[in-house]
């Protein structure tokens, strides 16, 4: 393969694993029915007149697959700390018993599951779209790269095969990450 298309390829691939890291990213967000520190990545706590993440104030931290807790590490930040959750409209309800807030992970029910499956292949789904895209925008580089006489039919050829083999191991990782998560929230 020439320089040019090994360029495309590289950069293709480069953008593919972004859109897989983006969607394990949002996934992990989507609540399994098991308490896990990621359920309140999104909080922000009033630190001093600074909006900040929620996991640098405190350690959160799952005590069992229904409990999480938070301890913050200045004790004044709690009630702060129980208001930003509740603010956060996650739909938890914290308790402070005056050292950690304490928050119970209800059960899933299963009308409940199906809507987190339906949002885990929605974002599937998004990611699929943005792995077609690159390809469209790479064989486009391919067809240009041709038609400028750079590169050969053949190898224009060659490097659409190439490319299309790249898409199909995406999209492959985005259905396995898609089945692992549809089983993760389903297991009760």
């Amino acid at each position: 393969m020439s320089e040019e298309l090994n360029f495309i390829y590289d950069e293709a691939e480069e953008h593919m694993q972004k859109s897989i890291a983006h969607l394990e990213h949002e996934l992990k967000s989507i609540r399994a029915g098991k308490a896990s520190p990621n359920m309140l990545a999104s909080v922000m706590v009033d630190y001093y007149g600074t909006p900040t993440p929620l996991s640098q104030v405190a350690n959160v931290s799952a005590r069992d697959a229904q409990t999480l807790t938070i301890q913050p590490w200045e004790k004044k930040m709690l009630p702060v700390i129980e208001r930003a959750i509740i603010n956060s409209n996650l739909g938890f309800a914290p308790n402070n018993n005056g050292e950690v807030v304490i928050i119970n992970i209800p059960p899933l029910t299963e009308e409940r599951r199906k809507n987190l499956v339906k949002q885990a292949k929605e974002e599937a789904e998004v990611a699929k779209v943005s792995i077609r895209n690159i390809r469209k925008d790479a064989n486009n580089d391919i067809k240009k790269l041709e038609k400028d006489k750079e590169i050969s039919e053949d190898d224009s050829k060659a490097g659409h095969d190439q490319i299309q083999k790249l898409t199909d191991k995406y999209i492959e990782k985005v259905d396995k990450l898609l089945e692992k998560k549809e089983k993760d929230i389903m297991t009760v």
